[in-house]
C-alpha cells in the first residue's frame, strides 16, 4: 500500500502544481481585465461626461496590489525572479552548491517572514476596522492576500531550490 502512494504522490503534486498555476493565472487575468476595465471606463467618463468613476483611484490600488500578490507565486515558481549570479565564476563544485543552497535558504526564509508579518498585519487591519477611504473597502483582505501569497510563494522557492540544487549538483 505504501508503494502505491509513493508511486501515485508525484503525479498528484504535479496536478496540483498544475492547477494552482491554472487558478492563479486565471485570477490574474481576471484583476488585469478589471484594472484595464476601470481606466478605460474612468477615462471616458471623465473626460466625455465630466464625472469619474468613485473611488476609481482607490480601486486601481488594490487590485494592482492583488495582481502583485497574485503573480508572486508564478513567477517564483517559475523561478522568474532578477537574481545576481555572483558565484557564477567559480570552478568548484562545493561552492556552487553551497551559494545554491544559501540562496534558497535565503529566499524562502524571506518569503515566510514576509507572510508572517503580512499575517500579523493584517490581523490588526481586522482588529480595528481599517477600511479604504471613499469606498469603505475592508484593507484587511489584501493582507490576508499577501500573506498567503508569500506563504505560497515560500513554499514554490524551496521546490524551485531543490530543483536548483539537484541541477548544480
Amino acid at each position: 500500500m505504501t508503494n502505491e502512494i509513493n508511486k501515485t504522490a508525484p503525479g498528484r503534486i504535479a496536478s496540483i502544481r498544475r492547477g494552482a498555476t491554472w487558478l492563479l493565472g486565471f485570477a490574474c487575468l481576471l484583476v488585469l481585465a478589471g484594472l484595464i476595465g476601470l481606466t478605460c471606463v474612468d477615462v471616458i467618463a471623465r473626460y466625455v461626461f465630466n464625472s469619474p468613476v468613485k473611488g476609481a483611484y482607490e480601486l486601481t490600488q488594490l487590485m494592482l496590489a492583488s495582481l502583485i500578490f497574485l503573480a508572486l507565486p508564478l513567477t517564483t515558481a517559475a523561478g522568474e525572479h532578477v537574481e545576481v549570479e555572483l558565484m557564477d565564476g567559480l570552478k568548484s563544485r562545493f561552492l556552487k552548491q553551497f551559494g545554491a543552497v544559501a540562496a534558497g535558504v535565503a529566499t524562502v526564509a524571506v518569503f515566510a517572514l514576509l507572510a508572517t508579518e503580512l499575517a500579523d498585519h493584517a490581523e490588526k487591519l481586522m482588529r480595528r476596522g481599517r477600511v479604504t477611504d471613499s469606498l469603505a473597502i475592508p484593507l484587511y483582505l489584501i493582507g490576508w492576500l499577501g500573506a498567503v501569497s508569500f506563504a505560497i510563494s515560500a513554499i514554490a522557492a524551496f521546490f524551485w531550490s531543490l530543483k536548483r540544487f539537484r541541477a548544480k549538483a
